[in-house]
C-alpha cells in the first residue's frame, strides 16, 4: 500500500517559515518524480516545485527563491523548506508522487500518489 502522508503545516505571521514533511512508505522518492502542490482559496491546484529523480529540480515563479524541495533518501521522506512567507502562500499544500522517475508533464493528473495535505495559513 503506497501512502504519502504530509506533516508540518501551521499558522505564521508574515516573513516566517515553515518545513513540511512528507513521509512515503509503499513507495521510494529517490526513484521517483516527487512534487509539491498547493490549493489556494478560489483558486486551482498548482505544483509548486518539483524534484525528479535525477535531483534536478523546478519551481513555479511565485515561490523561486523563497521555497526549497529536497529529499532524504535515507528516511524516504521528501520536505519543503519554505522562507519569507506572505499571505499569498496561504493554501492547502499536498505531496504527490508519479509512478516514474521524471516529472514532465506538469500536471495534477500526471501524479498517481497523493498525501491527504496540510494547512499553511500566513497572517498578522
Amino acid at each position: 500500500q503506497v501512502q504519502l502522508v504530509g506533516s508540518g503545516g501551521g499558522s505564521v505571521q508574515p516573513g516566517g517559515s515553515l518545513r513540511l514533511s512528507c513521509a512515503a512508505s509503499g513507495y521510494t522518492v529517490s526513484t521517483h518524480c516527487m512534487a509539491w502542490f498547493r490549493q489556494r482559496p478560489g483558486k486551482e491546484r498548482e505544483g509548486i516545485a518539483f524534484i525528479a529523480a535525477t535531483h534536478t529540480t523546478s519551481y513555479a515563479n511565485s515561490v523561486k527563491g523563497r521555497f526549497t524541495i529536497s529529499r532524504d533518501n535515507d528516511k524516504n521522506t521528501l520536505f519543503l523548506q519554505m522562507n519569507s512567507l506572505n499571505p499569498d502562500d496561504t493554501a492547502m499544500y499536498y505531496c504527490a508522487g508519479r509512478p516514474l522517475g521524471w516529472c514532465w508533464p506538469i500536471q495534477p493528473s500526471a501524479f498517481t500518489y497523493w498525501g491527504q495535505g496540510t494547512q499553511v495559513t500566513v497572517s498578522s
